[in-house]
């Protein structure tokens, strides 16, 4: 007799489980959390990506616009061009960047060559390095100034997935004053 008992409060016990409605948003929110959670910091980690990399173009466009308005540039001037990068990438660290402005000429042949080259936070190219240049500007006996910027970016939370991300942007104008520009005091 006392099983049947059992068996008739376990049985009203599971439809009554069956019936209640009171946990099922608490359910529902938990298996939905994570998903939520995963889709929110990947859009905020992927807008960040997005804005360092165009602030990092803009960078290297900055820069070499600057440097394609004179006709001479000494080290204070390019010091000046150069540092002025921290205040385009801000609100980002300027720290880890690397900027790299250079001066190419090419021969005859189109062949480039590297005719001064300066850095922030990093090497300058070498003179008389050979740099190839897009199909476009291979052209005889022509002087353009590349400006390029590299900014390892790391996810504050997104690290563990994908590692230090290294957003790489170049830029390429022709000097406006004169068919080169004189690097002097480097």
């Amino acid at each position: 007799m006392r099983t049947a008992v059992v068996k008739k409060k376990i049985v009203w016990y599971l439809r009554r489980l069956a019936r209640a409605r009171e946990g099922m948003a608490a359910v529902e929110f938990a298996a939905i959390l994570p998903i939520m959670l995963a889709l929110y910091i990947g859009g905020v980690e992927l807008g960040n990506g997005y804005s360092i990399q165009f602030k990092s173009a803009l960078v290297a466009r900055t820069v070499t616009d600057l440097a394609s308005q004179y006709v001479s540039i000494d080290n204070s001037t390019m010091s000046n061009i150069l540092n002025a990068s921290s205040q385009v990438i801000a609100p980002y660290s300027s720290g880890i960047m690397t900027v790299t402005l250079s001066e190419i000429t090419t021969d005859a042949k189109g062949q480039a060559t590297v005719t001064w080259s300066d850095s922030l936070h990093g090497a300058a190219r070498s003179v008389g390095s050979t740099v190839t240049l897009p199909a476009n500007l291979q052209t005889a006996n022509i002087t353009i100034l590349l400006g390029e910027v590299n900014y390892p970016y790391t996810p504050s939370l997104g690290y563990v997935l994908t590692g230090t991300i290294n957003i790489f942007q170049s830029q390429f104008f022709y000097p406006r004053l004169s068919s080169a520009i004189t690097r002097v005091n480097s």
